[in-house]
């Protein structure tokens, strides 16, 4: 009778240790705020997803602190990216995301870069991307065989090397052979939207699920035109529009697009932490992350702002990052190369 007794007590004392475990670190959360730096300007893509995320972040984290969103735009994201490396603390208190391909600036030993992709903590992605270019009817490109037969090169807008619409654009030019002209230099995605409606470029290549938000009514009414998709797959929304991976008429062509855009696109919207940041927490924040992808209300909420959710762990983001660092070194100087 007394070892059922006991049996019985160290199970009920078994069934409440993760709830307790979870009440030990409520004291630090507690009456906190958890910052999210996006590394890009208010109302593109990165920003929208970064505000619903934070609303709804705070009530998954024991404690329940507050969750308020920061943009530090420049450099294409690398100012966020360098700021979260080497001076935002690692207490748990601090996240970013930016352009995942700045990730990989040390692979291509990329200036101002100063930081080590490997040593970053990685707490959850919310989708993953699918890359598109798309202009403006009024550019005159309005489908790939205009963009290919166009005399003159045609205008897309660019934010910083490292950036997706930098490096779709460098890669499209040198292993499809399309007259691009990048003009780099805008602060972010809806810099570039609006650069397009005023004229100044034809278009650019970024997200199509960033573009399907906020480029929404051009698309609807016919004044905005995704002409080409740099994904494996056609995007359900996109069945008859090109891949760029199809067009592709060399085998090193196809290892350009595969290494240099499908990759880095598996990776483009990280959430990120400081190296240092103590592992519970880091374990604490991913499952929040993960709890707040499958939240009815945030769920909800994303569809009607049309952001996709198609989540990616942070355990899966270190594994994919760790292994784009083993890229054969032939391909890794040529897009080098392309890209720098």
């Amino acid at each position: 009778m007394l070892n059922r007794r006991v049996w019985l007590t160290w199970i009920a004392a078994a069934a409440v240790m993760p709830s307790r475990a979870a009440w030990a670190q409520e004291p630090f959360y507690a009456g906190k705020t958890l910052r999210i730096i996006v590394g890009t300007s208010a109302g593109g893509g990165f920003d929208t997803y970064a505000r619903t995320i934070a609303r709804h972040l705070g009530k998954h984290i024991p404690g329940h602190p507050t969750v308020i969103v920061e943009n530090m735009a420049g450099a294409g994201g690398l100012i966020a990216a360098n700021h979260l490396y080497r001076v935002a603390r690692p207490d748990g208190l601090t996240v970013s995301t930016f352009v995942g391909s700045l990730l990989l600036s040390k692979l291509y030993d990329r200036p101002g870069a100063d930081f080590d992709a490997l040593r970053f903590e990685y707490i959850g992605q919310p989708a993953r991307t699918s890359p598109s270019c798309t202009f403006t009817k009024k550019s005159g490109v309005t489908s790939l065989d205009a963009w290919r037969g166009s005399r003159t090169r045609v205008k897309l807008g660019g934010i910083a090397p490292g950036t997706e619409l930098d490096d779709v654009a460098r890669i499209l030019t040198v292993a499809l052979g399309l007259p691009i002209q990048l003009v780099s230099g805008y602060k972010g995605s809806a810099e570039v939207r609006l650069a397009a409606e005023g004229g100044e470029v034809a278009g650019g290549c970024w997200t199509y699920d960033s573009v399907r938000v906020t480029w929404a009514k051009a698309l609807e009414s016919g004044d905005a035109v995704v002409v080409l998709q740099i994904t494996p797959r056609p995007h359900p929304d996109l069945p008859n529009v090109p891949l760029a991976v199809a067009l592709a008429k060399t085998e090193g062509a196809r290892q350009l697009i595969e290494a240099g855009i499908h990759a880095p696109s598996t990776i483009y919207r990280p959430y990120v932490a400081p190296p240092g940041t103590p592992k519970d927490r880091v374990q604490l924040l991913r499952r929040a992350f993960q709890a707040t992808m499958s939240d009815p209300e945030f769920v909800a909420e994303a569809q009607k702002a049309r952001l996709t959710i198609d989540p990616v762990t942070g355990e899966e983001l270190e594994r994919t990052i760790a292994a784009m660092f083993r890229l054969q070194p032939q391909l890794v100087a040529k897009l080098k190369e392309i890209l720098f």
